[in-house]
């Protein structure tokens, strides 16, 4: 299979690639030559989003086309419009947040309604709704898979699980924002990668939530874990989640993982559908335990990625809350 990647040199687009490369695929990947792509993958060089960007695609034609970066509405609409005839299959990678969660209750699937793309201030929710429209028309079978939080080796940015572990590392008190049976939902990237190309050998077609099932683990199972695999060193205090969504506010800051009351329903989706498609989702420890080793391997440090909390506000809220001695 002649396999295009727009992108494929970042995280979820480079796992692709490899697992593509590995499998015995014929991998082009097209991008703006910022990074370097994986051995034995071709490179083009191009802008998605400048006039006449897809010229060094001209002539090439591919069993399947996989899209991986996609965080303009204009780079999708460009690229179907420059591989039209071209390309048997298109995949594009969006995101669970398209759906409106306040406007039906959980447990969300691909039925449920999405945001008005129209209506919406987040211009994230805005791209993604409007590059599904676009893939949608492509007059080719198209997957349109819509992960949750995707985490593992090589998520650089914003790193939520590298900062996790590395906050464990220092150790110390650490602040845990309840409740501890928050249930999460996520996706490690190489079970992503590993679908879309499943999806793109088989043609599949349609949208699907590319998430772990619910209840997958808690906040709680997730932190401890964390803490095991950097050694224990960190002593959690959890403090309510009402008290930490207060400390934070009008703060521009991600305590990853976790959301406050009102907006955790980005971890209420079944699944069922991707699952029965063929979706593996690998055990939490495993992809907690990898991205231990990755962190390490690759030098990652706190700072390299957006999310996470800075060191004196963590501090301040625990002393805000009770959670520590303010002597």
């Amino acid at each position: 299979m002649h396999l295009l990647i727009l992108g494929g040199t970042h995280y979820v687009g480079r796992l692709v690639a490899e697992q593509a490369l590995a499998r015995g695929h014929q991998v082009t990947v097209f991008n703006r030559g910022n990074k370097p792509a994986p051995a034995g993958a071709r490179v083009l060089i191009g802008d998605r989003l400048a006039e006449n960007s897809y010229a060094a695609l001209d002539g090439l034609t591919f069993d399947a086309v996989i899209d991986t970066w996609a965080l303009d509405t204009s780079a999708v609409k460009q690229a179907i419009a420059a591989l039209q005839g071209r390309m048997e299959h298109y995949a594009f990678v969006s995101s669970i947040s398209v759906y409106d969660h306040k406007a039906a209750p959980a447990p969300y699937d691909e039925t449920s309604p999405v945001l008005d793309m129209d209506r919406t201030p987040v211009r994230y929710c805005k791209d993604k709704l409007g590059s599904e429209r676009e893939a949608a028309a492509s007059g080719v079978p198209t997957l349109i898979v819509r992960p949750g939080l995707i985490v593992g080796p090589g998520e650089s940015t914003p790193g939520r699980l590298p900062w996790w572990l590395r906050r464990m590392e220092r150790g110390g008190p650490t602040l845990a924002p309840g409740p501890e049976d928050l249930a999460l939902q996520f996706i490690d990237g190489r079970d992503l990668a590993a679908f879309l190309l499943d999806g793109a050998e088989r043609k599949l077609h349609g949208i699907f939530d590319a998430v772990s099932s619910p209840g997958y683990i808690t906040l709680a199972g997730l932190l401890e874990a964390a803490n095991d695999a950097a050694g224990g060193r960190a002593s959690l205090h959890w403090v309510d989640g009402d008290d930490v969504a207060k400390a934070i506010a009008g703060k521009r800051m991600e305590i990853p993982m976790w959301f406050p009351k009102g907006y955790a329903s980005i971890f209420q989706s079944t699944g069922k559908k991707a699952a029965a498609a063929g979706l593996k989702i690998r055990p939490s420890l495993d992809t907690i335990r990898d991205t231990w080793e990755w962190v390490n391997r690759t030098g990652w440090k706190i700072g390299d990625g957006p999310a996470g909390v800075p060191e004196d506000v963590e501090a301040a809220i625990l002393r805000q809350c009770g959670a520590v001695s303010k002597e």
